[in-house]
This record gives structure tokens, C-alpha cells and sequence, in this order.
């Protein structure tokens, strides 16, 4: 049967982080997760550029007309 328990290893220490096992001996497989952390920073424009961008036209309708579309003939 196999049990999960977590634990935190370091510099060749195990710890656990919540209940251990009540074993003396055991083989056991481990797992490893990588740290990956989500980037939380959002990239911001050069302060040269800003205030100068404009909206030219209709941003929501297509550009050209839907009877021009190649993929609806």
C-alpha cells in the first residue's frame, strides 16, 4: 500500500510538514516539486511612449467588409 506525506528537504534533511510516518524502515519513492512561482509583475511600457498612443477608427468592427472575407466564399 501506498501512503503520501508531505515533507520539505534540505540540505540533505528531510522535514516533515504535517504527520510522519510511523515506520522504522521503509523504501520509499520520492517526488520532487520545482518552485515555480507565477510572475506577479506586469510588464509596463516605456515612459517615453506614454500618453502617446491614439485610436484610429472603430476598434470593434472588422476592417474590411464581411462580404471581402476569403474564408466565407
Amino acid at each position: 500500500m501506498l501512503k503520501s506525506y508531505e515533507a520539505i528537504y534540505e540540505n540533505g534533511q528531510v522535514t516533515w510538514v504535517s504527520e510522519q510516518p510511523q515506520v522504522n524502515a521503509a523504501r520509499v519513492i520520492v517526488t520532487i516539486l520545482e518552485e515555480t512561482l507565477p510572475s506577479t509583475k506586469r510588464p509596463t511600457p516605456p515612459a517615453s511612449i506614454a500618453g502617446k498612443g491614439k485610436t484610429l477608427g472603430d476598434i470593434i468592427s472588422p476592417i474590411v467588409n464581411e462580404e471581402e472575407w476569403e474564408c466565407l466564399k
